[in-house]
């Protein structure tokens, strides 16, 4: 009878740790990006010189990641000491707070928190205390869009912390704080000290030490919902198909007000007062009303992708594409939108966007990263007449794979700003009708302009 307690106990415990370790390794995939398999920012310290007490280190920020970019009010880095260690100067960022330094009677520490947390200076900041790399508000643009704003640095000078390799401990817990949550980063790494090459190239100098901390996003951790969702229509089909219902939320419904998790508040988009007032609709708690935070829809996406097939020629087709901010709360400067397309490596020209191709597989060249012109179309207004931007893009017919059969001619992911957008179910693609009709040139002129004014109105 003992013997099989004994056992049905360790089955039961082995059945807990199997659970856990599932749970742990689904979180551990989600931070997985199929179109970015490779993508992450990178924290590099590089010890350059040694003082009384402690170092002089070089911290650089890198976003590997293709496409997913840091936007205002920017990143904010943080970490645990691993001793007593304080932060005596720093350049090119600061400590949020300063924390308790009455034990020192001399110079007092620019920090002396266990637990600091950096932000980058403001481009404005006095010129003693910049650096290369530094002072852009925390904001770093993707990999793929501008690698050379891409990269964020700052020194900072530490004490009571050992002068020696084998006296400095790594700092532990690192955490990368951005405008929202999603990253987690691995402990630091020691890794072969950085070379930095002279100015002629013709030496190079070493680091003392250095060790690197690698985070990585996931869009599970950062937002219970997705914040994107794609619509389609071509001119071979009368049909257009919308949003996905409630793809990213739906409206507040004012039988259920208990409700644990708050619907986005709206307001509709075709009252003009309302919008510009920031008049109050829809959700109340019964103490506070909240704020609308996007137009209302059948979907409450705060962005909407609509994908429309244009034409078709003897050589090449046509698509147009239309990003359309139905947030009444968040400008996007410098965003970009990424395809997933079969048709993208025989991509000629976008007109009115820039374009590059990131495919992480060699053999494979299906995805492409599209993003404004500066001073054009760079930035994505706020809802409201102006709260969109759109390109059409002309592709060149391959023999071997063109077809507009079977939702061929539509994305086969999307993504915006790095976010997975919500696809229409392949069931409800527009497909070619069965056999030919008899609509003539009007009718698919009148077929286009219905799309045209779907997207107008932001329904």
């Amino acid at each position: 009878m003992a013997v099989s307690c004994f056992c049905l106990q360790i089955q039961l415990y082995l059945s807990c740790l199997s659970a856990i370790m599932f749970l742990f390794l689904a979180v551990r995939c989600e931070a997985f990006d199929p179109l970015d398999p490779n993508g992450n920012i990178t924290i590099k310290w590089d010890i350059m010189s040694w003082t009384t007490d402690g170092y002089i280190a070089l911290v650089t920020l890198i976003n590997y990641q293709s496409y997913r970019h840091i936007e205002a009010p920017g990143w904010t880095l943080g970490w645990h000491w691993a001793k007593n260690e304080v932060i005596w100067e720093m350049s090119g960022a600061q400590a949020a707070m300063q924390g308790d330094c009455s034990k020192f009677e001399g110079p007092i520490p620019h920090c002396c928190k266990r637990d600091p947390v950096i932000v980058d200076l403001l481009p404005d900041a006095p010129y003693n205390l910049q650096m290369a790399n530094c002072c852009k508000g925390g904001v770093l643009t993707s990999f793929a869009q501008d690698h050379q704003n891409s990269i964020a640095s700052f020194q900072v000078t530490v004490g009571l912390s050992g002068n020696s390799n084998t006296t400095v401990h790594l700092p532990r817990n690192y955490t990368l704080g951005l405008p929202g949550p999603g990253y987690t980063c691995d402990p630091a790494k020691a890794v072969s000290s950085s070379l930095f090459p002279t100015p002629d190239g013709r030496r190079h100098t070493q680091a003392l030490m250095t060790w690197n901390v690698t985070c990585k996003y996931s869009q599970f951790l950062a937002q219970r919902a997705p914040s994107c969702c794609v619509s389609f229509s071509s001119f071979y089909n009368d049909t257009i198909i919308p949003c996905q219902t409630c793809a990213c939320n739906c409206k507040y419904n004012i039988t259920q007000p208990t409700e644990k998790v708050r619907p986005m508040s709206c307001v509709d988009p075709k009252d003009a007062l309302a919008v510009s007032t920031r008049y109050v609709t829809g959700y109340s708690t019964g103490l506070t009303s909240q704020t609308p935070e996007v137009y209302c829809t059948q979907d409450m996406c705060p962005v909407k992708v609509h994908w429309h097939v244009k034409a078709n020629y003897y050589n090449y087709w046509r698509a147009k594409i239309t990003i359309i901010n139905r947030s009444l709360l968040k400008n996007f400067t410098q965003w970009n939108l990424e395809i997933q397309h079969p048709n993208l490596n025989n991509l000629t020209t976008a007109f009115s966007f820039l374009y590059k191709g990131v495919s992480s597989y060699n053999l494979i060249n299906d995805t492409g990263m599209f993003w404004g012109i500066k001073f054009y179309n760079d930035m994505l207004l706020t809802a409201g007449p102006n709260g969109y931007v759109q390109s059409e893009v002309l592709f060149k017919k391959d023999p071997t794979m063109f077809s507009f059969k079977q939702g061929w001619a539509f994305p086969h992911r999307v993504y915006f700003n790095g976010d997975d957008c919500v696809l229409p179910p392949p069931d409800a693609y527009p497909w070619m009708p069965n056999k030919g009709t008899a609509r003539n040139a009007m009718s698919a002129f009148m077929t286009a302009a219905v799309a045209i004014a779907y997207i107008a109105n932001m329904l």
